[in-house]
């Protein structure tokens, strides 16, 4: 595993716990020796998580749209920087780009990000592992949620039971070095032909 995506909030939260972990995030991935894959932006927590990961040595993919660089929300400082047509060719390319994805504290576009990733896992189109960091329990409620799904004959358990989520970055890390990809729903598909 080379790289991983990080998920996250354009805002920095009203805790300064979410800060303070997007910092150690981004300075984990680095001192790991892999590659964060982010959106690209410089605000929030986005801004925060590429930061410390470049102060740390590491390397920093950013993925942004056009309309976004023309509003001037991307990051001058970054090893590479892909802009790209719309926010759907964003989420493929940082797909192509990383072997597993985390969503730290963010809003409806942190989650949006990660459930298409985890979709896609579920529809055979990737293997790779997704993860909660599930800071101070800001994702308590949504786990219970994504459970009652199974309860409810909406979600097979397998794909339930292969979400990580973990208040711990150290903890999700790990898990990933060990991840075993459950079976997807239909066998293997053809990622072209469900992506574009």
């Amino acid at each position: 595993m080379n790289s991983i995506a990080i998920f996250c909030g354009s805002a920095l939260g009203t805790d300064s716990i979410f800060l303070d972990t997007a910092q150690k995030m981004g300075k984990a991935i680095a001192e790991q020796g892999k590659t964060l894959v982010y959106g690209g932006g410089r605000s929030g927590l986005m801004g925060v998580v590429a930061d410390s990961a470049l102060q740390a040595g590491g390397q920093v993919i950013g993925v942004i749209p056009h309309a976004l660089v023309d509003r001037e929300l991307a990051h001058p400082h970054l090893t590479e920087l892909y802009v790209v047509n719309n926010m759907h060719e964003r989420k493929t390319k940082m797909s192509e780009l990383s072997d597993a994805f985390i969503a730290l504290p963010g809003g409806a576009g942190t989650l949006e990000e990660i459930f298409e990733q985890w979709t896609w896992a579920q529809l055979g189109i990737h293997l790779k592992p997704c993860a909660f960091l599930n800071v101070e329990g800001f994702y308590d409620d949504l786990l219970k949620f994504i459970h009652l799904t199974t309860q409810k004959g909406f979600t097979q358990a397998r794909f339930t039971e292969s979400i990580i989520a973990s208040d711990s970055i150290e903890d999700i890390l790990q898990q990933f070095k060990t991840f075993q990809a459950p079976q997807p729903k239909w066998g293997m598909a053809n990622q072209q032909d469900l992506v574009k």
